[in-house]
C-alpha cells in the first residue's frame, strides 16, 4: 500500500519507488492504473504520469499504451542524481537554512546563457543571484537565470522572500534537464561569498531544464569548501 503524500509528483514518485525497492512491487508485477492511483492518493490524474514518467526514464518502470504499468522482469539499477530543494538538503544534515538575495534583474542574456538554452537569439531574462546558509555559514551560491517566457508568473515572485530552487521545482515541472559537474578556483567574489580562500578548488553544478522543448532555467551552484554530493538509487 503506498501512503498517501501530498499532491507533489516528486513525493508521489518518490512513494511507488520506495514500493519498489522495498518489494511491495516484485518484478513483473502490474501497477494500479493511473486513474486509481490518483483516486487513491488523492491528486490529479496528470501528477500520477509525471511520475511514472519520470520512474519509466529511469528504468523503474515499464509503460505500454494499452497495456499499463509494469515492474520490469531485470529492473536497471544505477545512481541518480535528483533536483534537491536546497532548503530540505540543509535540514536533512541537522542544520538550520538561511537565505539571502544578492541580486534579482531583468537583464538581455549573453552569449553563454542562450547557448545554454539553445537560443539563436537573446532573449529578456530573470536573473536571480542568492546565497544558501547552512547553521549561518555559506553553504551553496546560485546564480540562476530564468526564462520568463516560459514561466511568466515568476515575475510576480518576491525572491527575497522565497527562493527561486525551490519555487520553480514545486510550480514548474521539467521533461528534460542537463548536469555538468566542474571545478574553479575561487576569485575574490566566491571567495568573499562563501568563505573560502583566494585559489580554493570549488565544487560546481551546472543545470538547465527544459519543458516541451522550451528553456525553464540555467542555474550554476557554487559549493562552499567541504561539500559533498550524494547519489541515490
Amino acid at each position: 500500500m503506498i501512503p498517501k503524500p501530498t499532491n507533489s509528483w516528486i513525493e508521489i514518485r518518490d512513494a511507488i519507488h520506495a514500493n519498489i525497492l522495498n518489494k511491495t512491487y516484485a518484478a513483473g508485477d502490474k501497477l494500479p492504473r493511473d486513474q486509481d492511483l490518483a483516486q487513491m492518493l488523492g491528486c490529479a490524474r496528470s501528477t500520477v504520469q509525471r511520475a511514472m514518467q519520470d520512474l519509466s526514464d529511469r528504468g523503474l518502470v515499464e509503460r505500454r499504451r494499452k497495456g499499463g504499468t509494469r515492474i520490469p522482469q531485470d529492473p536497471v539499477t544505477r545512481a541518480t542524481l535528483e533536483i534537491p530543494i536546497i532548503r530540505k538538503e540543509v535540514e536533512q544534515k541537522g542544520a538550520v537554512h538561511g537565505y539571502q538575495l544578492i541580486n534579482a534583474e531583468m537583464l538581455e542574456t549573453p552569449r553563454n546563457i542562450m547557448a545554454g538554452f539553445g537560443l539563436p537569439a537573446p532573449i529578456t531574462a530573470l536573473r536571480v543571484q542568492a546565497l544558501h546558509l547552512a547553521d549561518q555559514q555559506p553553504y551553496l551560491l546560485e546564480d540562476r537565470w530564468i526564462n520568463i517566457q516560459t514561466v511568466p508568473g515568476v515575475t510576480q515572485i518576491d525572491f527575497a522572500r522565497e527562493n527561486a530552487n525551490e519555487w520553480l521545482l514545486r510550480h514548474k515541472p521539467y521533461d528534460k534537464c542537463d548536469m555538468r559537474f566542474y571545478a574553479i578556483k575561487a576569485g575574490k567574489a566566491e571567495a568573499d561569498l562563501l568563505a573560502a580562500n583566494l585559489g580554493d578548488a570549488l565544487f560546481v553544478i551546472d543545470r538547465t531544464t527544459w519543458i516541451n522543448q522550451n528553456p525553464i532555467t540555467t542555474v550554476k551552484t557554487i559549493a562552499a569548501p567541504g561539500y559533498q554530493l550524494k547519489t541515490g538509487s
